[in-house]
């Protein structure tokens, strides 16, 4: 069986390391990332969804083994799996589910863009001082990144990069429903946490969800849960076969 992770937005292949150990031998792990990072630093940024979703939709064709599989995304990679779902829908070779994270679903706008005023210019285009608050406040980022401005200079670039690929263009996912069904997770101190049912308006199969303790970025607290919630997703599929 294959597992893809998508990663979220400044991410990269070495991004799901924590969950390897928790997993069943038995599923092969495919920690995938987009050009201009990890071990993809060579390679030239992408700005655009579109460009984002083939690239991985090319990665997961060239790595299948006709086995049952599954996607998982964190936060961006929760609605770029979405998009990528659906593509190898269309190939005729499904998931067997989306597991997404740290993502309310298509169609839900962060509160502090709609309470705040001063939160509406889109993230990749606000001046550092502003970016930098930004990063603060969704966690994952260091300190000490966000202070050193040479490590800052080195992040910054793929940051924006990844938020010009959520804020440009079209949503093409807000009028899409997956034959797959999907499990959605998310901490209980995110902003939109209360909308995490909202997936289930995205799949014509089953939807489950669950709520751990945490902030955006409560995937680093529960390994365990997380990959029993990937290995449960893999044996009721093989249960009904």
């Amino acid at each position: 069986m294959q597992l893809f992770l998508l990663h979220f937005a400044g991410g990269n292949c070495y991004s799901y390391d924590f969950l390897r150990n928790d997993l069943k031998s038995k599923i092969d792990f495919y920690a995938l990332e987009l050009p201009g990072r990890g071990k993809r630093y060579k390679e030239n940024l992408l700005l655009s969804k579109e460009d984002a979703i083939m690239d991985y939709v090319k990665q997961i064709k060239n790595l299948r083994n006709k086995t049952p599989y599954i996607i998982f995304g964190h936060s961006m990679g929760a609605i770029l799996g979405f998009s990528v779902a659906n593509h190898m829908e269309k190939e005729g070779d499904p998931p067997v589910s989306l597991v997404v994270s740290g993502h309310s679903g298509p169609r839900i706008k962060e509160k502090d863009q709609e309470e705040d005023n001063t939160k509406k210019k889109k993230y990749h285009l606000m001046n550092d001082r502003d970016f930098k608050e930004r990063l603060r406040k969704m966690g994952g980022m260091p300190d000490e990144i966000l202070e050193n401005s040479e490590l800052y200079n080195f992040f910054a670039p793929v940051l924006r990069a990844d938020f010009a690929i959520l804020e440009k263009g079209k949503s093409p996912e807000n009028k899409v429903k997956i034959d797959s069904s999907i499990y959605a997770i998310m901490g209980d101190q995110e902003k939109n946490v209360e909308n995490i049912e909202n997936w289930k308006e995205f799949t014509k199969s089953g939807f489950r969800s669950q709520i751990l303790k945490g902030n955006h970025f409560f995937i680093n607290n529960h390994s365990k849960k997380i990959a029993n919630i990937i290995t449960n997703c893999f044996e009721q599929v093989l249960t009904n076969q």
